[in-house]
């Protein structure tokens, strides 16, 4: 068993852990970006309008 390899564990648990920590950082901030940017699309869709008759679309035809 070799002494060297042993004592170099903890410090490298120690960068898994920072690393980790970063890579959540990263993707939690690429998913703000992308949530705001898909709010930024909704609200530059136009509006819809609706040329129907006001009687047109009140009911559903089951017989069809």
């Amino acid at each position: 068993m070799d002494i060297s390899s042993i004592a170099s564990v903890p410090s490298s648990i120690a960068q898994a852990k920072t690393g980790d920590a970063i890579a959540v950082t990263v993707l939690r901030k690429s998913l703000d970006l992308q949530a705001q940017a898909a709010m930024q699309l909704i609200a530059a869709l136009p509006q819809a309008t609706t040329n129907n008759p006001p009687n047109l679309g009140q009911g559903v035809n089951t017989f069809a």
